[in-house]
């Protein structure tokens, strides 16, 4: 591409690899007068696909406390040489974190009869899981607690939305396969975090996703990839591996919508099902919840009935009011 320089019309030819490496904004100095050079393709057209993905990594880099504490904490658990105190050190090394984790374990919702005064005595009254699912609940409750224009949800809508989810998950894990309980719950919580990243993206583009979806025949999740390139699930993936979430979560974070692109995961199809029911329920539905459509081959592995769901909507409406209240 051919600019010139503003100041003294200098021409110069920028290359497509390097508009392309800097994400369509390239500055230099002319060498001729030492003024300023600029060519801003992101002014004239939105980034799209690749290009808009990369930049939106490339912003992503401080990690939240989320992945950083509740990481280090599930390495702890899984370690059978670790102790209460080994995990307890982990959680009172953040204060925020450590601070909210007494809170709820001093909750009536987990029904410990006198006064918890400690993390590690909380470890020991509630013991490791139990601790664990605290502290990915205090980790997270900030982080998803935000309201996000883009997707019209109201502040708490995603937390609530992401609570509900998660418990979901891990009931129908129980049944199913009890194995996957815990990283049932974890992907749960996070499975729509992709909508955190991608929810000014949306709201500066929220024209083009309403006329995208004012025929009511296509998904919000249509419209994402139509108008950005990819969808949350997408994004939320890629920044989960920056966060080193396992690989087992991630993949199921990822096809959460399309669990059959996932290899048969069993986490998917558990995660799947779970957020249908939750947008059953009308929790944190949205701009995006009108149409979810189910995965027929997720419904026939997990054999779930309609009083197994009618029983998870209840269950999981009741989980999400204890624990809101927890806070």
């Amino acid at each position: 591409m051919k600019v010139l320089c503003n100041k003294c019309c200098k021409e110069y030819d920028v290359s497509d690899e390097r508009l392309q490496e800097n994400d369509g904004h390239v500055v230099f100095s002319c060498e001729a007068c030492n003024g300023t050079v600029e060519i801003d393709l992101t002014k004239k057209k939105k980034l799209f696909g690749d290009l808009l993905k990369d930049r939106i990594l490339k912003e992503v880099v401080d990690l939240p406390p989320m992945p950083q504490v509740a990481h280090k904490g599930r390495k702890i658990i899984a370690d059978k040489a670790s102790s209460f105190k080994d995990l307890a050190i982990v959680i009172e090394g953040d204060q925020a974190i450590a601070a909210r984790v007494m809170k709820i374990a001093n909750s009536t919702h987990y029904g410990v009869s006198s006064s918890v005064k400690s993390v590690q005595q909380a470890s020991v009254v509630l013991g490791m899981d139990t601790l664990h699912e605290l502290l990915t609940l205090a980790c997270t409750s900030s982080l998803l607690g935000t309201e996000l224009k883009g997707y019209e949800l109201s502040s708490g809508d995603l937390w609530q939305h992401s609570l509900a989810t998660a418990f979901c998950a891990r009931q129908i894990a129980l049944r199913v396969a009890p194995r996957f309980a815990d990283d049932a719950f974890s992907a749960g919580l996070m499975h729509d975090s992709g909508k955190l990243i991608l929810d000014p993206y949306i709201n500066e583009r929220k024209e083009e996703f309403r006329e995208f979806l004012k025929s009511g025949e296509k998904t919000f999740l249509e419209a994402e990839k139509s108008i950005l390139g990819f969808d949350h699930s997408e994004i939320a993936a890629d920044v989960c591996r920056k966060w080193q979430i396992p690989e087992t979560i991630i993949t199921a974070i990822r096809y959460h919508h399309d669990p059959t692109g996932a290899n048969n995961s069993v986490l998917a199809f558990i995660v799947h099902i779970a957020d249908a029911i939750v947008l059953l329920c009308g929790l944190g539905a949205g701009m995006d919840g009108a149409m979810y459509p189910l995965n027929d081959v997720a419904v026939k592995e997990l054999d779930l009935k309609i009083g197994d769901i009618s029983l998870l909507m209840t269950e999981s409406v009741e989980y999400v009011e204890k624990t809101t209240g927890s806070f």
